[in-house]
């Protein structure tokens, strides 16, 4: 079953230390940072990772799609959130999958799990990103190359209730 995890970026930026720390003296270097993080992530668990950035404010801004490290960029056009896109995603990712979003905004996290994404808040993800890479330093000498993805580490039950609430849609 493949997995997609969703990023809201500049709630992720703002919300770890590190990342809005740079965010004060380079703006565009914290997104690359928080970019190149989830890239790592995604070669560890192989999931599949779509961050999204508001271009909410920037006028005359176009939806623009890129990626980069085996992430799926997305800034939003002029007028359109990022919780607007990540909604849209959430409904359009193929059925049968497993739908993770990142991000702290409260009322996002209830409609994205409303909707059938689990959710997972700015700590969760950064608690996420540390255990994959200790998983990575642990098994990176032992020739073990499965994937850390979420669903294969989730009891039978609890992928019993995701499928359930998927269909529910």
């Amino acid at each position: 079953m493949k997995e997609y995890l969703i990023i809201d970026g500049y709630n992720i930026i703002n919300s770890w230390q590190n990342l809005n720390d740079l965010k004060s003296k380079n703006f565009e270097h914290a997104r690359d940072k928080l970019i190149d993080i989830l890239s790592d992530l995604h070669g560890i668990t192989e999931t599949k990772i779509i961050v999204v950035f508001d271009a909410l404010n920037v006028k005359g801004g176009v939806e623009s799609h890129e990626t980069v490290g085996g992430i799926e960029v997305i800034f939003t056009q002029q007028g359109e959130t990022a919780d607007t896109v990540i909604e849209r995603l959430v409904g359009q990712l193929p059925s049968g999958s497993v739908i993770g979003v990142a991000t702290s905004d409260w009322a996002e996290q209830r409609i994205v799990f409303g909707r059938g994404a689990y959710r997972l808040s700015a700590r969760e993800l950064y608690e996420r990103v540390q255990n994959a890479r200790l998983y990575r330093n642990k098994y990176a000498s032992s020739g073990s190359r499965e994937p850390m993805d979420l669903y294969s580490n989730l009891d039978e039950d609890t992928k019993d209730s995701l499928e359930r609430l998927r269909r529910r849609k």
